[in-house]
């Protein structure tokens, strides 16, 4: 049985240092992206705001078919002295672009459930800040057509080249929700009629029997950070506790990990996800 539902109320390495220009009146920060495959995909996306592009001859060739009609002319760098303002380990393939972070609209109508259809599935990270683990996660949610990962504004990861470049394009697709305060989302959540589902190694019932228990209804999946797991409040919200059980007397997944198998037991026992709307 559900827990009653109260009513809703309406830091990891950037993938760049800010130089100047970074921010311009009250608008987003920018960030840049870098890496063939990350700035393929970011010029293919036609709701990517672009602001700077500096390639290598090399990378300009490899990135033609996308660079016509893209609508921003790049910048050709010597590839022994690249320009863009990257740190100083970061593999950019001699490609790097500055852009606005994606505007992926509200909670309350990205994460809608459908009226018809299997039932959606939503991801949320409880201050899990490192980039490429929610890179990674973002890549599985897309396989596995999850509706949005949702992360609180501060203490997670923000959009960043290093989270770009492990998501491998799923940046550019797959909704990245970043709300005020997780707590207050997952009541919302909760009102739209989402279980909501806890990992834990400790949890109280398994994975497949949380979901198998959710029935119908639209699921949301809550992880913690590695370490400290779920905070009280967000733990406290969940319907479920649930753990993935090893098949051995020890053993343990990473936060990116414990995701994408909790996405694929969603989706296997409830049959494909709606996925990102346009």
């Amino acid at each position: 049985m559900r827990k009653p539902q109260p009513q809703a109320r309406s830091g990891g390495l950037r993938g760049a240092p800010r130089g100047p220009g970074a921010r311009h009146g009250d608008g987003p920060e920018r960030v840049w992206l870098f890496g063939i495959h990350a700035v393929r995909d970011a010029l293919a996306n036609p709701k990517r705001r672009r602001h700077r592009l500096i390639l290598t001859k090399n990378a300009a060739d490899r990135l033609a078919d996308v660079l016509e009609g893209a609508g921003i002319e790049p910048e050709i760098a010597d590839a022994r002295r690249f320009t863009a303002p990257l740190d100083p380990g970061s593999v950019h393939q001699g490609a790097a672009m500055e852009v606005s972070p994606l505007d992926w609209g509200k909670l309350e109508t990205r994460c809608l459930p459908a009226a018809e259809g299997p039932p959606a599935v939503v991801v949320a990270l409880d201050r899990v800040t490192d980039p490429h683990n929610v890179g990674a996660v973002l890549r599985s949610a897309e396989v596995f057509g999850a509706q949005a990962v949702i992360a609180p504004r501060h203490h997670s990861a923000p959009e960043t080249g290093a989270l770009a470049k492990t998501a491998s394009g799923a940046l550019e697709r797959q909704p990245y929700l970043r709300v005020r305060n997780l707590g207050d989302a997952l009541e919302e959540l909760g009102a739209m009629g989402y279980s909501l589902i806890g990992l834990d190694g400790e949890g109280d019932v398994t994975l497949p029997e949380a979901i198998a228990g959710a029935g119908s209804d639209p699921v949301c999946l809550v992880l913690g950070a590695e370490g400290p797991g779920l905070r009280a409040r967000s733990r406290s919200l969940c319907h479920r506790i649930a753990r993935i059980d090893p098949a051995g007397a020890f053993g343990s997944l990473n936060v990116s990990n414990a995701a994408a198998v909790s996405l694929f037991a969603a989706r296997a026992l409830r049959g494909p996800g709606k996925g990102p709307s346009a």
